[in-house]
């Protein structure tokens, strides 16, 4: 079914990133952050639907944990880039931003533009300082717009599902400059498995399920506390233990 479903899926996958990108533009250029956003929140939920192609479900439970009242933290283990359309969408009322390498602010319909121009950090991996730099100033747009984050917090993907180590640099320099900002872990199961063959053919009839679980309590804690604790909270409810 992967190899029938699977040149479907790429053809409305694309033709959703093709069709946004002037809807970003003239939503951007012409009314603003406010609009752009709206334009973004429903690309995402194109995207996100275009796993019923594949016969994929999607599930986004816990959001009953969170409330409106300052940025939110967003920290997750990281599976493929279909982990990102489901949580753009899902928590688009507290305006998630992401750190991105520098190199996908370029040349992808639609991506590329919201990256670029949607206030999250862009960040060169080759050059520390502008690394660091980038993640300070979108500390500071999350504290002054009450915007959230979203950290991969295992700084690549886990192509077989199983977690890596997290790190703490992102986390702790955003907790620096946004330090109201609640820590929130999202677990995320099978995604991973949609590209387990590479690109083609991809998974179908996959379950795939995304849990915000609750805050944590950062009182007294450390950075270096608090992603030790966040990193535990999803193996636990992965069942995966520390290696």
């Amino acid at each position: 079914m992967g190899y029938i479903l699977t040149p479907i899926f790429y053809i409305f996958f694309g033709l959703f990133l093709v069709i946004f990108h002037p809807i970003q533009w003239i939503s951007l250029k012409l009314f603003g952050y406010s609009a752009h956003k709206k334009s973004v929140d429903l690309l995402n939920f194109f995207l996100t639907h275009t796993q019923w192609i594949l016969f994929n479900s999607v599930s986004f439970k816990g959001r009953e944990h969170l409330n409106k009242k300052g940025p939110k933290l967003f920290v997750a283990n990281h599976q493929s880039m279909f982990d990102i359309p489901s949580i753009i969408w899902f928590l688009r009322a507290y305006h998630v931003k992401f750190i991105s390498k520098i190199e996908l602010t370029k040349g992808i319909p639609s991506i590329s533009f919201n990256l670029k121009y949607g206030g999250g950090a862009n960040i060169d991996r080759s050059d520390k300082k502008q690394a660091i730099s980038e993640i300070i100033k979108l500390g500071k747009r999350m504290h002054e717009n009450n915007w959230s984050c979203l950290i991969f917090a295992e700084g690549t993907r886990a192509k077989d599902g199983q977690i890596k180590p997290f790190q703490i640099g992102g986390i702790a320099t955003l907790l620096k400059i946004a330090p109201n900002a609640e820590i929130v872990p999202i677990a995320i199961e099978n995604s991973w498995k949609i590209v387990r063959k590479g690109n083609f053919p991809l998974g179908c009839f996959l379950n795939l399920k995304w849990t915000v679980l609750p805050p944590l309590d950062k009182e007294n804690k450390t950075p270096e506390d608090l992603v030790n604790e966040v990193e535990l909270k999803i193996r636990e409810h992965l069942n995966q233990p520390r290696p």
